[in-house]
């Protein structure tokens, strides 16, 4: 690799799921930009090592993916956001100094305003499936956006009820069986669970109590359509799929390490949808 080219990767355990070098790679062509992105298989184990030398392994930066969220914070300089998140999946250098962010949480809000315009406007109260990482991306980014109660419903309530530790008196910790009951008064509902993704179950939950306005999200994109946002759009609710919030969350990695702002274009989308389904018939 010549002086003036630039490398980022994902890490992760494994890597070979990750669709970022596809959308990276696709923006480093548009841009003309000498540069690479690639895919870093990294055990738990071997972490911590290969994130101390990642500037002499070439790479300016980096994605981080399942199971290293949480470690990346202990090795670097979160910012504000990741702190509040407790996760971690975006690294860059700013001279020496290892920083780092979470886009999971712009990715989120980014994908709602493109799918769904004006999708905050009265937004009072939520209602987000799930616990885990990505439900704290969620959940600080409608804090941060004026949301007065989040309601989160979660298998293992304690889990749930760590959530209004970390983000304040405005979460309702709730119990997975207690979410049909709250789809009345939610005028948003996300899925940040596996649930949906193939191979891992279906979301049985009475669409019909939601209001005509509300907005369904899902961070899952294996398959591009899960049966939640079928359900959604079959009568007529405003929905936003995992596939473009994986788009969007990708966008301010890519100008940290190469010095330009892409663009979530169809052109993209259809490239990833094509490269998806194609995983799909094998």
């Amino acid at each position: 690799m010549s002086d003036t080219s630039r490398a980022a990767c994902v890490i992760g355990w494994p890597a070979g799921h990750s669709r970022s070098p596809l959308i990276h790679n696709y923006w480093i062509k548009q841009h003309g930009i000498e540069g690479e992105y690639r895919r870093e298989a990294v055990p738990p184990e071997a972490f911590e090592d290969f994130v101390r030398n990642l500037a002499s392994k070439g790479y300016v930066g980096a994605n981080v993916t399942l199971p290293h969220k949480e470690a990346a914070l202990a090795l670097s300089e979160p910012d504000d956001r990741a702190e509040a998140v407790g996760a971690a999946n975006t690294l860059w250098f700013d001279g020496k100094t290892l920083h780092a962010t979470n886009t999971d949480v712009e990715g989120f809000v980014e994908n709602l305003n493109a799918s769904c315009r004006s999708w905050d406007r009265g937004l009072d109260s939520a209602l987000v499936l799930g616990a885990g990482g990505a439900a704290r991306a969620v959940v600080y980014a409608l804090v941060q956006r004026g949301v007065e109660r989040i309601h989160v419903a979660n298998r293992t309530l304690a889990r749930a009820e760590e959530f209004r530790e970390r983000f304040g008196k405005g979460i309702n910790p709730v119990r997975w069986e207690e979410a049909s009951g709250l789809l009345g008064v939610a005028d948003l509902l996300v899925n940040t669970t596996s649930l949906g993704m193939t191979g891992q179950g279906d979301i049985e939950l009475p669409l019909d109590h939601l209001q005509p306005s509300a907005v369904v999200a899902d961070i899952v994109y294996t398959p591009l359509e899960t049966k939640l946002l079928a359900a959604a759009r079959e009568r007529g609710l405003r929905t936003a799929d995992g596939l473009g919030m994986l788009l969007h969350q990708a966008v301010h990695g890519f100008e940290l390490w190469f010095g330009v702002r892409p663009e979530v274009t169809p052109e993209l989308r259809a490239l990833v949808e094509a490269d998806l389904r194609k995983d799909v018939r094998k």
